[in-house]
């Protein structure tokens, strides 16, 4: 059999691999782009940006990972998981941190399933099912707003039975996250209203920031084409092949801003620094995790649980 260690040291050398991966998929991403795009034309772009809308499109995230993670907490309470708003959100920006700054597969979710689990003894099925339709949630959210946004945008004009389908596409998309929530995540089912408009809030607010970012690279033009492959470039991103998104994102918009009235090196900018704001709320986490590290998981247990979760425990 085996033992602990040797299972441990073989986890933590998967975990690397998987980074290095990533990390290689990110630069052969980037790589191509810049082959195909004036690397010296996007720096100028990026350096002569409007601060104020930067520091706006900011804001706007933050509000929107705010949001973000009410949702999940919402979640939480229908498995009796009662944490207090501040405990929780602390708990998200630092996973958010490790999401885009740390090697290895686990990511911030992973993070939060294993450290509620420790502290509050939750079922790791629980946890797991609450963060995974927290993004499904998200997911959903994203390309319904997305699907919106590319109907009224250029490409329906080369491809007019695309407008059909789109249409078609975006109809079934609640209803078939409802179906698909009653079969397979029914304990959570009844904070899918809830859950589902915050996650339009959400998304709508990351739409607020990346238009932000648009007025602050001075793109007043076609702003609707931008937002809409803006969309589906997060989409793309939310699938974990690059490092943060990197790369993903830049690739979308090399590849679908040629059917579209959009400059493909103002496309690239825009992607750029809409991770560099990404980079720049995640790095929220960081004194977080040092002051989790500093004072330990004692403060946390007794700042963390809600006195719903005490009442709750006492009925058990």
């Amino acid at each position: 059999m085996t033992s602990p260690p040797v299972i441990q040291a073989q986890s933590s050398r998967k975990k690397r691999w998987l980074f290095l991966v990533k990390l290689l998929l990110t630069g052969l991403a980037l790589g191509f782009v810049f082959t195909k795009i004036d690397f010296w034309g996007t720096w100028a772009l990026i350096r002569q940006v409007h601060i104020g809308w930067v520091f706006a499109a900011f804001a706007a995230f933050n509000v929107s990972k705010i949001i973000s993670a009410f949702r999940l907490n919402v979640f939480f309470r229908t498995i009796h998981l009662y944490l207090s708003s501040a405990y929780n959100l602390g708990l998200y920006y630092i996973g958010m941190f490790y999401n885009l700054f740390l090697p290895g597969s686990i990511g911030g979710d992973g993070y939060k399933v294993y450290v509620l689990r420790q502290q509050f003894g939750t079922p790791i099925k629980d946890l797991v099912g609450a963060t995974l339709l927290d993004r499904i949630n998200g997911l959903v959210a994203l390309s319904f707003l997305a699907g919106i946004l590319l109907y009224f945008s250029h490409y329906t004009t080369p491809f007019p039975t695309f407008s059909i389908l789109l249409i078609l596409a975006t109809a079934a998309i609640y209803p078939s996250f409802y179906l698909a929530g009653w079969l397979f995540f029914r304990k959570f089912y009844p904070a899918f209203h809830r859950t589902n408009l915050q996650s339009l809030g959400v998304q709508a607010l990351q739409v607020v920031c990346a238009a932000c970012l648009l007025r602050a690279l001075s793109i007043h033009e076609n702003q609707t084409d931008y937002l809409a492959l803006f969309m589906v470039s997060s989409v793309v991103a939310v699938l974990p092949f690059t490092v943060g998104g990197v790369g993903a994102r830049e690739l979308v918009f090399l590849l679908g801003y040629q059917y579209l009235p959009i400059d493909r090196t103002a496309a690239v900018s825009f992607t750029l620094l809409f991770f560099a704001t990404t980079a720049a709320c995640s790095l929220i986490g960081l004194p977080l995790v040092f002051r989790k590290e500093r004072k330990g998981g004692n403060e946390e247990m007794s700042l963390g649980v809600r006195s719903e979760e005490i009442e709750d425990r006492s009925k058990r």
